[in-house]
C-alpha cells in the first residue's frame, strides 16, 4: 500500500493506492481535478480505466469539487465458517484503505476500499453532519470503465411491469455472450448484476454488489457510454410505481459494497467468496437450520398436482430418495386448506419428510392471483401464518413474485426473513432479485431463483434447446455471487406428467446429474417425479439420493461461459467432479485432478446408447485425466 494518515492540517491528496497482500491487484484513486476516479490493474494488466466515484445526496454533491483530505490504511485478517456457500471454511486476508473527502460546503464522505487476492470491494460512508439525521441518495456517479476491446457476458434488465401478471423485473432474461461492450441492452435499461467481462485474451473480471439490506435499493449497470457502465437505481415503474427510486438511510451510514473480481481465467470468478467476506450476520439463527433436498410436484405435474393424493406421492418419493423436504406450490390453501397441510405433515413425519409451503409475496405491485396471497406482505397476517407453520411442523417457505429492486422491496425481503427466523422457518425466494450476501447476513436464507430457471424449460422448447448453453454460464456468472435455486435435474425426457409430448429435454441423463453438482444452493428442489423410481436408471437414482447440497470447497477446473464447464466440489471427505458441454462437437479435455488424490474413483458418463454408464477409474496424482464430453452431455466423478 502507498497511503499514510494525513496530518491535522488536512492538506489535499491527489492520488493514493491500495494493493492486495501479494501486490498483484492495485486499486488507485485519483482526485487531481476534484472529481474522484479510480483504476484497477492486475499483474500489470489494465482491468478498469479511469472510472468515476462518488454520489449526490439531498444535502450535498460528493462527486465533484472535492478535496481528499485523509487516507488511512489497515489490514484485515479474519476467519469465518459458512456452510451454505461454495466454501465452508474461509480465511479473508486483505489490505484496506479509507479516504475522506470534503465538498465545498464542508460536508464529508469517506470511501472505504478493501483489496484481497483477485478481489476488490468498495463503498461510501457518510458521517452525521450537525443538524441532520438522514440522507437521500439522488444518484451515484460510480462507474466501471472497461478497455475498448473487452467483451461482455450480460443479462439485460427487463422493462418494469411486464410478463406474467406484470411481475417483472425478476432477473430471468437471456444472456448475451462475448459481445462488444457497446452492445445495447435489449430493453434499454442496462444490465443486471453480476456482469462478467473478458479483457481480450489477458484477463476476466466480474462486477457485482453485496450487503444490500433495508437501508438501500438494489442496483444494476447502465448501458455503456464511452466504455463506462454506471450504477443505476431501480426504474420508477417498478413496484407498480410505488416507493421511491432513490434510497435513504439514517446517518451515520453506508452504501452497499461494489464488488470487482479479476483473474487471468474465469476460475477466480467462480471461486470468489467476496460477497460474504465483507458482510456480517444481521441476527443469530433461532434454530439449527438444515437446508437440503426436496421433491417438487409442480415443476412437472403443474397446478393439478396441488392436492392431497399427489402431494402424498411426492412425500413418498422424498422418503424413497432420502430427501427431508417436499415443496408444495401455489394454490394449496384452496385445494387442501390448512387441514390438508396438517394431514400432509403427519403423513410425512414417519417418513422423515416435512413440507415447504409456497406463498405469493402479494401486495399492490402486480396482478398475481396464485394463492396464498395477502399474507407475506402484511406483518400481522405474516406472523399468524408463520406461527401456525411452526406449530404444525412446516420447515420453510418459498415466497414468489416480488415487485422490483426498490428499497421498499429490500425491506420486505428482510422483514420476511427476520420474522421467519423468529418461527424457525427457512426461506427461499422466487421471482426475485439477486441475493447479495444474504447467506451470511440472514441465517435462515437458503436460496433464490433470480435466473431463467427450470420452469421455463417446461413452458417452452426454446429453453430446452438452450439448456446446455445456459447451464455453462451460471457457475461463472449468476451462481458465482449467490445461491441459485434452479429446480432442475430432470430424469423425465418429456417435461410433463405423462412423460410424453410437450417440451423435450435435449440433454443427456449424465448432464442432468452433473447439474446437481454444478448448480450450487443449500436448498435444492429437484425436478424428479414418482415415475422415475421405475423408469429412471438405478445409477441416476443412486446418485440423486447421495449428492449433497452443502459444500466445503469449490474449484473451477476448466470452463468458458456458453461453451463448457468442469467444476469440482468437496463435501466432507468426498469430491465430486462434474462437467457439461454446450458445444456442437465433443469436448476433449485433460483435467488436473491432483486435489482428489490418487486411487480408485467412480465415473458416471454418457454411454453410446444414450444411457448412463458407471465405471471404476484410477486417478494418478501427477497424471492428467482424459475425458470426452458429448454435445449436450455430461459426466460426474465421485472420489
Amino acid at each position: 500500500m502507498s497511503a499514510m494518515a494525513m496530518p491535522k492540517s488536512e492538506q489535499p491528496i491527489d492520488t493514493v493506492s491500495v494493493s492486495s497482500p501479494n501486490g498483484w491487484l492495485v486499486f488507485k484513486i485519483d482526485n487531481t481535478d476534484g472529481s474522484p476516479s479510480y483504476t484497477v490493474t492486475y499483474t500489470g494488466i489494465d482491468i478498469l480505466l479511469d472510472s468515476p466515484l462518488g454520489f449526490t445526496t439531498d444535502y450535498g454533491d460528493f462527486s465533484k469539487d472535492l478535496k481528499m483530505v485523509s487516507a488511512k490504511d489497515s489490514t484485515i485478517n479474519k476467519h469465518y465458517r459458512l456452510d451454505r456457500i461454495k466454501k465452508s471454511d474461509n480465511n479473508f486476508e486483505a489490505n484496506s484503505l479509507e479516504c475522506e473527502f470534503v465538498n465545498p460546503d464542508g460536508n464529508r464522505m469517506a470511501l472505504e476500499v478493501v483489496v484481497a487476492h483477485c478481489n476488490i470491494a468498495f463503498r461510501y460512508k457518510l458521517l452525521k453532519p450537525e443538524g441532520r439525521g438522514s440522507v437521500r441518495v439522488m444518484n451515484e456517479a460510480t462507474g466501471f470503465h472497461l478497455p475498448p476491446y473487452a467483451t461482455g457476458f450480460l443479462s439485460p434488465q427487463s422493462d418494469a411491469m411486464i410478463g406474467w401478471k406484470r411481475t417483472k423485473p425478476s432477473y430471468e432474461e437471456e444472456y448475451i455472450v462475448d459481445t462488444p461492450i457497446d452492445t445495447k441492452s435489449k430493453y434499454g435499461h442496462g444490465f443486471t448484476f453480476p456482469a462478467v467481462f473478458k479483457i481480450g485474451n489477458k484477463a476476466w473480471t466480474m462486477v457485482s454488489e453485496t450487503g444490500v439490506d433495508r437501508n438501500y435499493c438494489a442496483s444494476r449497470l447502465s448501458d455503456q457510454n464511452e466504455g463506462v457502465f454506471k450504477i443505476e437505481f431501480p426504474m420508477p415503474e417498478e413496484n407498480n410505481g410505488n416507493g421511491t427510486v432513490e434510497p435513504a438511510f439514517a446517518l451515520p451510514g453506508a452504501t452497499p459494497w461494489r464488488l470487482i473480481t479479476v483473474g487471468h481465467s474465469p476460475r477466480p470468478l467462480a471461486q470468489t467468496t467476496l460477497p460474504w467476506d465483507v458482510v456480517e450476520e444481521k441476527y443469530p439463527a433461532s434454530i439449527d437450520y438444515k437446508p437440503g433436498k426436496a421433491t417438487w410436484s409442480w415443476i412437472l405435474w403443474q397446478d393439478n398436482a396441488i392436492n392431497l393424493d399427489d402431494s402424498k406421492k411426492f412425500i413418498d418419493l422424498a422418503g424413497e430418495m432420502g430427501y427431508p423436504y417436499t415443496l408444495i406450490d401455489a394454490g394449496w390453501d384452496k385445494t387442501m386448506g390448512r387441514k390438508g397441510i396438517e394431514e400432509l405433515v403427519e403423513y410425512g413425519r414417519p417418513k422423515g419428510v416435512a413440507p415447504l409451503l409456497w406463498y405469493s409475496s402479494s401486495g399492490y405491485w402486480n396482478d398475481i392471483e396464485q394463492s396464498p396471497i395477502n399474507k407475506m406482505d402484511n406483518p400481522i397476517s405474516r406472523k399468524e401464518e408463520m406461527k401456525w407453520m411452526k406449530e404444525i411442523g412446516v420447515k420453510g417457505i418459498k415466497v414468489d413474485f416480488f415487485g422490483g429492486d426498490k428499497q421498499e422491496t429490500m425491506r420486505l425481503y428482510e422483514d420476511i426473513l427476520s420474522d421467519a427466523n423468529d418461527y424457525g422457518l427457512m426461506v427461499i425466494f422466487h421471482g426475485c432479485t439477486l441475493p447479495r450476501g444474504w447467506e451470511k447476513m440472514y441465517p435462515n436464507y437458503v436460496g433464490s431463483e433470480a435466473v431463467l430457471a427450470s420452469e421455463n424449460m417446461v413452458f417452452s422448447q426454446h429453453f430446452c434447446d438452450n439448456e446446455a448453453f445456459n447451464a455453462t454460464l451460471h457457475p461463472i456468472i449468476r451462481n458465482a455471487v449467490g445461491a441459485m435455486e434452479y429446480g432442475g435435474s430432470f430424469l423425465n425426457k418429456h417435461l410433463n406428467r405423462a412423460n410424453k409430448g410437450g417440451s423435450e429435454r435435449k440433454t443427456s441423463d449424465a448432464f442432468q446429474l452433473a447439474t446437481a453438482v454444478i448448480y450450487q444452493s443449500p436448498a435444492q428442489n429437484f425436478a424428479l417425479a414418482p415415475n422415475n423410481l421405475v423408469d429412471a436408471d438405478k445409477i441416476c437414482l443412486d446418485f440423486m439420493r447421495d449428492v449433497p447440497t452443502l459444500w466445503d470447497d469449490t474449484v473451477l477446473l476448466e470452463g468458458y461461459p456458453g461453451k463448457f464447464v468442469v467444476i469440482a466440489r468437496k463435501s466432507g471427505d468426498k469430491w465430486y467432479v462434474a462437467g457439461i458441454n454446450a458445444e456442437k462437437e465433443p469436448k476433449e479435455l485433460n483435467l488436473k485432478l491432483g486435489a482428489l488424490g490418487e486411487g480408485k474413483a467412480f465415473m458416471i458418463s454418457d454411454g453410446e446408447d444414450g444411457k448412463v454408464t458407471k465405471e471404476e477409474i484410477t486417478l494418478q496424482k501427477d497424471k492428467k485425466f482424459k475425458v470426452s464430453i458429448p454435445s449436450n452431455g455430461g459426466f460426474v466423478i465421485e472420489k
